[in-house]
């Protein structure tokens, strides 16, 4: 059986990156090896046990940094899932997280929408029972 194992964010800077996710997220740093010139192999999970992880991938070339933050074209495209949404929030909201909106409630569950650094567009969700 397989499973999604990790997902790529195209960043501006390693450890402005890691800095956010760490700082606002809560996030663990898993790996950060140098890989010579310059690039880094940057993993950061939610735990260290989390079965999805995120690659921090510095953009290299000029039609990658014109994606960084927009890399789904200004739609939703990370989801962030807690059993405990109101806490989560509140720490986030503690944290200086960038909201695009107010929590709301869908059939699905509670969510809201809110940027990384870079303004890419992430869920937190809590799936309705």
């Amino acid at each position: 059986m397989a499973f999604l194992s990790a997902i790529s964010i195209l960043v501006a800077d390693y450890d402005e990156a890691i800095s956010w996710y760490r700082s606002k997220l809560g996030f663990e740093l898993i790996v950060d090896t140098p890989m010579g010139g310059g690039k880094r192999w940057v993993v950061v999970a939610p735990s260290a046990d989390a079965q999805t992880r995120i690659i921090l991938a510095k953009a290299s070339r000029p039609e990658q940094t014109a994606l960084i933050g927009r890399q789904m074209g200004g739609r939703v495209g990370f989801f962030l899932q807690t059993e405990a949404f109101d806490e989560a929030y509140a720490d986030m909201v503690a944290a200086g997280v960038a909201f695009r909106e107010e929590p709301r409630s869908e059939i699905y569950g509670k969510v809201v929408v809110f940027e990384d650094c870079y303004g890419n567009g992430w869920d937190l969700i809590e799936p309705a029972a």
